[in-house]
């Protein structure tokens, strides 16, 4: 496997990391709250970045990505990517992609996911949508809702359309996240029998993508502070258990950008992927929650302080670490993913 980005990949993840640089700033955020940071999204769609996705791939996406965790950029951007951009394009119908992709391309629309299917959305044979899902991130700012029923099926709905209610809900990172209720609310058909499983891996490749993201920005203040906070008259990174710590919070961070990178390096070559999907998800979750830790604890007291902008890193690496389903929870997953496999 060769993960070198390509020429495309490459541009697109820098023009990303000066906007992200330049525009999602400690100030900046914090005027944010908790929505999006609706400049900062019309700047990423007039460059053309998600549009981008689909000419450089999920790894590509991935790369775009980690840029958009490092400074823990207020956007919909991994959301509106997977749930809307990618879905579409690769299980939509001819009309579908007519309609809904320019829409999406240039943010006029944007997709959240009701993912992953828990029994919660019954699709009613007489039709209509019903049930409720707890926590949908990035619901407040969608406009489409990619939502997976109990069988697996998948179905656009419009959040604007009757019977689709959002409510508020404040989660650990700043996600305008909410709750879907749906009472009969039409929707309409998205793929067939597979696409709820390669989305899903998607989902989880593109979130672990983040999540390296995450903790490479948590990683990298802590360095900086651990280099210039000075104890005793020498600077803390001179003592050798904050060395170590600060280490396998590096090997952990790498650990997961090279899963993910695997994962989405399979996608684009469209080669089964569901195991290295797992996988790059058990990182994020298990490895990713020790190196926010980690980077917290490095800036002593100061790490224990709302206002500093490690704790963002912090909050968004937890919220992450339970959006893919906590370690254990993937763990079991995969376990019974290579016994099925094995037994083949």
């Amino acid at each position: 496997m060769d993960f070198t980005p390509t020429e495309e990949q490459t541009a697109a993840q820098g023009l990303a990391a000066r906007i992200f640089g330049d525009l999602s700033v400690h100030e900046r955020l914090v005027a944010a709250g908790t929505g999006t940071d609706a400049e900062l999204w019309k700047e990423l769609c007039a460059a053309g970045l998600p549009g981008a996705v689909e000419e450089i791939g999920l790894l590509g996406l991935v790369l775009l990505l980690e840029e958009q965790g490092r400074t823990t950029a207020q956007v919909p951007f991994a959301s509106s990517c997977v749930y809307g951009l990618l879905a579409v394009a690769g299980h939509g119908t001819d009309e579908q992609r007519r309609r809904l992709l320019p829409q999406l391309r240039d943010g006029t629309a944007v997709a959240a996911g009701a993912f992953p299917a828990g029994g919660a959305v019954q699709a009613r044979p007489e039709g209509g949508l019903s049930g409720a899902v707890p926590l949908v991130p990035w619901l407040r700012e969608a406009t489409h809702v990619l939502v997976a029923a109990a069988d697996r099926s998948l179905w656009i709905v419009r959040t604007a359309d009757a019977g689709v209610l959002a409510e508020p809900v404040e989660t650990t990172a700043p996600w305008s996240a909410g709750r879907l209720v749906l009472d009969g609310a039409s929707g309409e058909r998205l793929g067939g029998t597979r696409a709820y499983e390669e989305i899903l891996a998607t989902a989880r490749t593109a979130f672990a993508g983040l999540q390296a993201g995450v903790c490479a920005g948590a990683v990298a203040r802590a360095v900086e502070h651990a280099g210039t906070r000075e104890q005793f008259g020498r600077p803390l990174s001179t003592n050798q258990g904050v060395l170590l710590r600060a280490a396998d919070a590096h090997m952990d961070t790498e650990a997961i950008r090279v899963t993910a990178y695997e994962a989405a390096w399979l996608h684009d070559r469209s080669l089964p992927r569901a195991a290295q999907a797992l996988t790059a998800a058990w990182w994020a979750s298990e490895a990713g929650k020790r190196v926010v830790h980690a980077a917290q604890h490095l800036h002593g007291g100061t790490g224990a302080d709302l206002d500093h902008p490690v704790h963002r890193h912090f909050l968004w690496g937890r919220q992450l670490d339970a959006y893919l389903g906590c370690g254990s929870e993937v763990l079991q997953e995969l376990g019974g993913l290579l016994v099925k496999e094995g037994s083949r």
